[in-house]
Order: C-alpha cells, then sequence, then structure tokens
C-alpha cells in the first residue's frame, strides 16, 4: 500500500472516529467538558492540518521523481547510440587516411583514381549516415584550443598562429547530440 493510501486511510479513520464520538456524546445525551471538547477538535484539527501537509509534499516529490525520470528516459534515447558511435569511427578514420594516402598520385593511373574516388563517394556516404543521427565531426584546425572538446598532443612554435590556437588535427573528433564521443586530438601554438 503506497503512502498516500496510508494517509487517506488515516485521515478517514480519524473523521469517522471524530463523527462517532460526536453522536455518542450526543445520544447518551451526556456533554463532555466545555474545555476538555474543545482542545480535542483543535487537537484533530492539528492532526488533520498536518497529514494534509505530508500529503502535499509527497505529491510535490512524486512529481520531482517523474520529471527526473522522463528526462532520464530522455537521455538515454538521445545518447542510446553512443558505443556505436565508438566503433564506428575507427572506419571514418580508415576511409579518410585511404584518401589522403591517393593525394599527390595523379600521375600513377587510372586505376588509383578510380579507388580514390571510389573511397571518397564511400566516405561522403558514411559521414551522411552518421550525420541523420546528430554525430558531427569536429575538424577544429584555427579555432582556440578548448578542453572539453579537444585533447592537446602537443605545443609547438607557430609564428603564424595566435597562442592557444589548434594548428594541426592528428585525428578528428566527433558529437553525439552535442555530446563529446571523441575528442578531436590536436597540436596547439604555443605563445611565443
Amino acid at each position: 500500500m503506497s503512502t498516500d493510501e496510508n494517509r487517506n486511510e488515516q485521515a478517514e479513520e480519524l473523521k469517522e472516529a471524530t463523527e462517532a464520538a460526536a453522536e455518542e456524546a450526543q445520544a447518551t445525551g451526556e456533554a463532555a467538558p466545555e474545555g476538555e471538547e474543545v482542545s480535542e477538535v483543535e487537537a484533530l484539527n492539528a492532526q488533520v492540518q498536518e497529514l494534509k501537509d505530508q500529503m502535499l509534499r509527497t505529491q510535490a516529490e512524486m512529481q520531482n521523481v517523474r520529471r527526473r525520470s522522463e528526462i532520464d528516459v530522455e537521455k538515454a534515447h538521445k545518447f542510446a547510440l553512443e558505443k556505436f558511435v565508438k566503433e564506428l569511427l575507427p572506419v571514418a578514420d580508415s576511409l579518410e587516411k585511404a584518401v589522403e594516402s591517393t593525394e599527390g598520385q595523379e600521375n600513377s593511373g587510372e586505376l588509383v583514381a578510380s579507388i580514390r574516388e571510389g573511397v571518397e563517394m564511400t566516405l561522403e556516404l558514411f559521414m551522411k549516415s552518421l550525420a541523420k543521427f546528430n554525430v558531427e565531426q569536429l575538424n577544429p584546425v584555427g579555432e582556440p584550443f578548448d578542453p572539453q572538446q579537444h585533447e592537446a598532443m602537443s605545443m609547438v612554435p607557430a609564428p603564424d598562429a595566435e597562442p592557444n590556437s589548434v594548428v594541426n588535427v592528428v585525428q578528428k573528433g566527433y558529437l553525439l547530440n552535442g555530446r563529446v564521443v571523441r575528442p578531436a586530438m590536436v597540436i596547439v601554438a604555443k605563445a611565443e
């Protein structure tokens, strides 16, 4: 039985007991001393008020629990794909490396060009599929270093760049619904 049901039963029993006592006093014709009757009514009213306060607090607590559980369920739905996305990220990295490895080899022949084109198309399709599930790629070259989204691999002197800005990306990062799934591994410009 829930706490609310217990309190409701107690309130009903209290009400019935009060009514029964009043009827009994009326039926017997006996009048209780005036001061004793008033203090008993005041005590019963105070008890009823206390039970009402407890009931209101319990209802408010139940609403808070319901609201928290709804938020937890929403987050579970929103970030349920996180492990799956983490497993797919090396595939994206491999496709990008394949495209990079064919750069500068335009003279190698038609076979290399067609393989590169196929890998680029596959990578594009893969990134579109990730985007459908709110996965965003972090490529922060030129942006200020953000420890929430970037992981600094080293700092190098770079006179052309702002101090503490990203000079090079070693490995791109990814976000799932705005939450970092994998931080971008970056090289940061050192202040002179």
